[in-house]
């Protein structure tokens, strides 16, 4: 079967898969990886995607991924893990909203209270129906990133 994606590794590249191979302090994947191209390299020992996915205990897709990030992207590329394209959860938050929550936590505190507390300002924020639900562990983990923080002030 021609091979639409053939790595072919110059000795650069090869000494430094091997490099991350033998080190061994890269992380699982990357050494993975580097092990992978070592094994389907053209000019080497030119292992199948099926030998090569059953020896290092991994899916045939993952050795074909491999193998066309290199030809695609380069080794560097090929060594790291496939960027997600957009999050698996869209944030709560926007800027808009943020802005929102960060102008209410700043504000003077709620009639009988002498702060914002993170529960109070989840279901300000529900109130008045800039979200449509929110914990309390996403306000504080919101308002953590600014200078006007019920987080902020406590962290020492």
């Amino acid at each position: 079967m021609n091979k639409k994606y053939v790595v072919r590794l110059d000795s650069a590249e090869r000494d430094l898969l091997e490099a991350i191979v033998l080190k061994g302090k890269a992380a699982a994947y990357k050494i993975k990886h580097a092990h992978i191209l070592l094994k389907v390299d053209a000019e080497g020992p030119g292992w199948s995607d099926e030998k090569t996915a059953e020896a290092f205990g991994c899916h045939l897709n993952t050795v074909k991924n491999v193998r066309q990030r290199l030809v695609e992207g380069g080794l560097e590329t090929a060594l790291e893990r496939k960027k997600q394209e957009r999050p698996s959860r869209q944030p709560i938050f926007d800027g808009e909203k943020e802005a929102r929550l960060i102008a209410t936590s700043c504000s003077q505190a709620p009639e009988g209270r002498a702060a914002w507390t993170l529960e109070l300002l989840a279901d300000r924020m529900v109130e008045l129906e800039i979200v449509e639900s929110v914990s309390p562990t996403t306000v504080g983990r919101t308002l953590k990133k600014t200078s006007c923080s019920l987080i902020a002030a406590n962290a020492g």
